[in-house]
């Protein structure tokens, strides 16, 4: 189903079609449709590439917008390498399953950490991080001075981590999220293209009203429309069919295990089932995982010679190839490709690039808290990791909030939400020549806009709930979740840093095509808005430039 439309906000408090924001949340993550078996996901064919090769088009990354343009361009009779830094999670471990379980993080949970960094650093008093064997695991806590920005790392990039959470934005938002692009043929052909490659789909009302494992998220719905709130359904990526037989207890547990934050083992539609398994299906695509671009450089003759390092699981480095292609396209995700691109121009390796490259980086506007509720509004032992509702009140206070999972497994009385505002503050990056590497302007500090802007939320309903807020959730009897952001945009902002396609100034066949392009702040949770794009920009480039 494609999702163009989103004026339709139910007055009877619940809108299956109230296309509002979030992202999924366990343990606090933003954060793969299959049936029992726990199968292998349809990955893109990987094939490592050879040094001194030269092709067509590389791709740097595999996440939405890489897979977009890999696709496409496939689609159109050109071959295509696609480059990713992470695995390709398409191979079982010792417990038969590619993904770990959220509550038991292991080697796989996190990239290239030998401790735990969970967005929930504790529970009732307890820390909850634990050390762990340094791998190139699913989930990366990149940590700048003043954020820590959660992304994903695989074949497939942050569609393994999410929560499916898949959010046309309202069209009366539009504008001020992507101000150069024309808003109706966004949401008469890109929108609903984008849902359909996705696999979008709404959960079923009548289900999810009798349905034990959300149980927390109608908690949430009481306590919102009690305090005057819109409550509203949000489509997702999962299997919606494989769920209901997961409540069953007729097929292996997924999402009622709590599986998003490391990975999801079978129901959630992830990139490697929708567009990249596409992609791989015309035969024009490879994939080389566990490999990371570094230098991108104009080369005698045209194309642009670009340098390639492979790693093994440990992080080390144990090739470096040099490979000519006539065109690049960077999807290395908002971070990636903005710390790229700086340190490229920076360097002198790209030197017409504008300066503009770095600029305008936000953090979609993520805050994180808590409520304790009373002990007569239980939220459930069992809750599903796929969250389907929020509460709206972007209009009044500039605050969407995420009716977000804690699957622990123990009835915690507890209601968490993820935030999405609207935050002004902007960072930019920078290369640091000292230090060799890239930092960020951000500052804590600049999460209060963000922080007020959900009180105008919380505030009341606890105030009409006679309930209080948890502080045990991110250690220090802190309240908020200001230290991260699950939406990272911007850094290589469309129109600015690059024409009004993405293509790179200076530089005749550089594009970008990921969330770098989208200017801090899409309002709602972004990939679907990051896809759209990139089906928009990729039928242009073909058009025109191919």
């Amino acid at each position: 189903m494609s999702n163009n439309s989103t004026s339709d906000a139910s007055s009877r408090g619940v809108s299956r079609r109230g296309f509002i924001t979030g992202t999924g949340s366990i343990l606090g993550v933003a954060a793969l449709g299959g049936r029992a078996a726990a199968a292998a996901p349809a990955a893109a064919p990987t094939a490592a590439i050879a040094p001194g090769a030269r092709v067509p088009v590389l791709v740097v990354g595999t996440g939405y917008g890489g897979s977009v343009a890999a696709l496409r361009l496939a689609q159109a009779g050109v071959d295509v390498h696609m480059i990713e830094m992470g695995m390709s999670w398409d191979t079982p471990g010792t417990d038969g399953k590619i993904f770990a379980n959220t509550t038991k993080p292991d080697h796989r949970s996190f990239w290239l950490r030998t401790r735990t960094k969970q967005p929930l650093s504790n529970f009732l008093g307890f820390p909850l991080d634990k050390d762990i064997p340094r791998h190139t695991g699913i989930l990366d806590a990149e940590e700048f001075s003043g954020i820590t920005v959660y992304q994903g790392r695989g074949v497939g990039g942050g569609s393994l981590v999410n929560g499916g959470m898949a959010v046309t934005p309202r069209r009366e938002n539009f504008g001020g999220v992507l101000p150069s692009v024309n808003a109706a043929e966004m949401y008469d052909v890109y929108y609903p293209r984008a849902n359909a490659g996705l696999g979008v789909t709404d959960v079923d009302p009548a289900w999810w009203e009798s349905a034990a494992c959300y149980q927390y998220a109608r908690v949430g719905r009481k306590h919102a429309q009690r305090s005057g709130f819109p409550f509203v359904f949000v489509p997702n990526v999962y299997d919606w069919d494989y769920m209901k037989q997961e409540a069953a207890g007729a097929v292996p547990k997924s999402a009622l295990d709590g599986e998003v934050l490391y990975g999801n083992n079978y129901g959630k539609k992830s990139l490697q089932k929708t567009y990249l398994a596409r992609a791989r299906a015309t035969g024009k695509v490879a994939v080389s995982p566990l490999h990371r671009v570094t230098s991108v450089a104009p080369a005698t003759g045209g194309g642009y010679t670009v340098v390639i390092e492979q790693i093994n699981t440990a992080g080390d480095i144990t090739a470096t190839k040099t490979v000519t292609a006539d065109k690049v396209f960077f999807a290395a995700g908002s971070v990636g490709t903005s710390k790229l691109l700086t340190r490229l121009k920076a360097t002198g390796a790209l030197p017409r690039l504008n300066n503009e490259i770095g600029k305008g980086w936000g953090d979609n506007g993520n805050v994180m808290c808590g409520r304790a509720n009373h002990m007569w509004d239980a939220t459930g032992k069992v809750q599903s990791s796929m969250p389907t509702a929020g509460i709206d009140n972007w209009a009044a206070g500039g605050a969407f909030a995420e009716v977000a999972p804690l699957p622990t497994g123990i009835e915690t009385y507890a209601s968490l939400y993820l935030s999405i505002t609207k935050n002004p503050h902007r960072a930019e990056f920078s290369w640091n020549a000292a230090a060799g590497r890239t930092d960020l302007s951000w500052q804590t500090a600049w999460k209060q806009p963000s922080i007020d802007a959900a009180r105008t939320i919380f505030d009341k309903i606890n105030a009409k709930e006679g309930t209080i807020y948890r502080s045990d959730f991110f250690g220090g009897s802190k309240i908020w979740g200001d230290h991260l952001t699950y939406h990272p945009l911007g850094g290589v902002v469309l129109d600015r840093a690059t024409d009004n396609y993405g293509r790179l100034h200076g530089h005749p066949g550089l594009y970008v095509i990921d969330g770098s392009l989208i200017p801090g702040n899409a309002s709602v949770n972004p990939f679907v808005t990051i896809t759209a794009l990139a089906e928009r920009n990729i039928e242009r480039i073909i058009a025109t430039d191919l």
